[in-house]
């Protein structure tokens, strides 16, 4: 499978179509830059002395960041790269493992839904279902992303 596609409009995606990222290692840098611009500076997450203590035996990413690392690597892709009118929410999440800083993530997305709206004539819903896994291939990331993406003119 390519790691980089090109951008499709609401036409181009079919239901059990995927989609596979490439990976990326989480850094300290991230855990700093997500901790400053969220504001949240919890000590699992920023203090190794505790953290160490913890069941997790080190720090772990928040699980927002888990988050923003999936939707990250949606657009990393390019298949939604300017064509997305507007990420319209999820059905749900699951982060049933940490992340770790060291860890080397990467993620697949498949095509769950695709639906004409008849309030927009201009673009259609596209549902991503994704998982994140680690460098271990265990799962830390499980969720759907709903997204209203442009029709061709």
């Amino acid at each position: 499978m390519p790691y980089s596609y090109e951008p499709h409009y609401f036409e181009e995606f079919d239901e059990g179509q995927t989609f596979e990222s490439v990976g990326r290692t989480v850094t300290e840098a991230d855990f700093v830059l997500h901790s400053a611009f969220s504001g949240d500076w919890t000590e699992l997450h920023t203090n190794a002395e505790y953290a160490e203590e913890s069941q997790f035996g080190e720090r772990i990413a928040q699980g927002p960041m888990t988050f923003v690392l999936a939707t990250g690597f949606v657009y990393r892709c390019g298949f939604l790269e300017r064509r997305v009118v507007a990420f319209l929410g999820m059905n749900y999440m699951d982060i049933p493992a940490p992340v770790y800083a060291g860890d080397t993530v990467s993620a697949v997305f498949e095509v769950t839904e695709t639906r004409d709206l008849s309030s927009r004539d201009d673009a259609g819903l596209v549902v991503l279902d994704g998982e994140m896994t680690n460098q271990d291939d265990e799962p830390v990331f499980a969720g759907d992303m709903k997204f209203l993406v442009e029709r061709r003119e």
